[in-house]
């Protein structure tokens, strides 16, 4: 791309995020520069700890160099993913890390900053226009959609002059009509983090005045972080004291749920390393029936377990996406698991959660209007689009041969900084 890019595109996901720069119908990736750069994709992440300098204060990473600076430090730093999946919280004010609280918008900014600088140059001029994803719905039990915009707005304030939010399967909707060379109606399934989001899309045949057509869109808040969570709950919260009991008046009662809800919420989770809450725990581990596994759960939260956790999780689904059995392992803070688990074993665990996906679907083409067998194409984005159980909703219901796949992390920021070209780029506008 020789000519300045006109418009640059911000996948900003629950777990990476991708960056792509458009000039006259054709994009680019930005790739990340450095020793621990892992090519386009940049991960969601932050991790703070202490600046030895003489100012002192607080230093802080992003991206993949987050990981590496906590890997080398864990109990000495704070480590933060999938800050997005908290935007659109009521009940989210703020992170504690070390002495300080940080906003949401705070984090996001910090988070930029760094995308910015391990961009090797190609972010540090943007284009005017900015088109960043964001989902049809957004996670969590009650989302409010002002909030969230009101914290994006905050968040990417004087990162560009124009800023235009896009459906995320919008975003990856137009990235797969640029390789039609005919017209289509087209369903795009974007499976991220945090949500699960649908797009039905008319595309007309190329030379068209209007290429494509949004016809409606819906989604839920159901996605990988949610299948992750099932994962723990089954192999690893029952070591750490779920389901288990104490006494309190001579009564047996059972250990408080809501200790083991903070492990599917990184903000929650995060939170949980205070004095209040870890001398909760302490009084809690003398009156339990199990106190050791109470003790196990105390040193998952000190010494800061939660990443290579959330790792071990995330390489055995993985891996059931290729195979019909792995091994999950995991060993820290007490704990040390080495177990296969079946893929049907798997599939049995988020079963209710596909079952919802799956109801979303149906809203998405009622609301379109569209019949199933109208139809030409299904594209499956996103991460989680590779879980064989995702993939059946749509073999089912529309046949092998019309789904396509292809580019599940980068498609979506494609898209939206082809969108960053449009003419009519504030129709396509969420």
């Amino acid at each position: 791309m020789q000519q300045p890019p006109r418009a640059l595109g911000l996948d900003f996901g629950t777990t990476n995020s991708v960056a792509a720069l458009a000039h006259d119908g054709e994009s680019r990736l930005v790739e990340f520069a450095g020793a621990q750069a892992t090519g386009a994709v940049f991960r969601s992440a932050l991790c703070f700890w202490h600046d030895e300098a003489p100012r002192g204060g607080m230093a802080h990473e992003a991206g993949p160099w987050a990981i590496a600076e906590y890997l080398e430090f864990p109990e000495d730093s704070r480590f933060l993913q999938s800050f997005k999946s908290v935007a659109a919280s009521p009940v989210f004010d703020s992170a504690s890390v070390f002495e300080k609280r940080y906003r949401f918008e705070e984090l996001g900014q910090m988070f930029l900053g760094k995308m910015i600088s391990h961009a090797g140059g190609s972010l540090d001029r943007r284009p005017e226009r900015i088109v960043v994803g964001r989902p049809v719905q957004y996670a969590g039990a009650r989302p409010d959609e002002a909030l969230a915009r009101q914290r994006y707005d905050a968040m990417f304030q004087g990162f560009g002059a124009e800023i235009h939010y896009v459906y995320e399967p919008l975003g990856a909707a137009f990235s797969y009509a640029s390789r039609l060379d005919h017209a289509a109606t087209i369903l795009v399934a974007d499976f991220g983090g945090g949500t699960s989001d649908f797009s039905l899309v008319r595309v007309e045949a190329p030379g068209a005045a209007r290429r494509c057509v949004a016809l409606g869109s819906t989604g839920i808040g159901i996605a990988g972080d949610r299948f992750d969570y099932r994962i723990l709950d089954h192999l690893v919260l029952p070591m750490l004291g779920k389901g288990g009991s104490y006494q309190s008046f001579g009564k047996a009662l059972e250990i408080p749920r809501s200790y083991f809800a903070d492990f599917a919420d990184w903000s929650r989770l995060a939170l949980m390393r205070n004095r209040r809450t870890m001398d909760e725990l302490a009084r809690l581990k003398k009156a339990a029936t199990d106190p050791v596994a109470i003790g196990r759960m105390m040193t998952v939260i000190e010494k800061e377990l939660g990443y290579p956790l959330y790792d071990a999780v995330g390489a055995l689904k993985r891996a059931l996406s290729d195979a019909d059995s792995a091994i999950f392992r995991f060993s820290g803070g007490g704990i040390e698991i080495e177990q296969a688990v079946a893929r049907a074993d798997f599939e049995g665990w988020i079963a209710p959660d596909i079952a919802r996906i799956e109801a979303t679907v149906d809203q998405a083409l009622v609301k379109a209007g569209v019949a199933p067998d109208t139809i030409d194409r299904v594209f499956l984005t996103g991460g989680s689009s590779l879980i064989p159980a995702i993939r059946d909703i749509f073999r089912r219901r529309f046949g092998t041969d019309r789904l396509a796949t292809g580019g599940e992390l980068t498609s979506i920021a494609h898209g939206l900084a082809l969108i960053g070209e449009e003419a009519n780029l504030a129709e396509w506008a969420a």
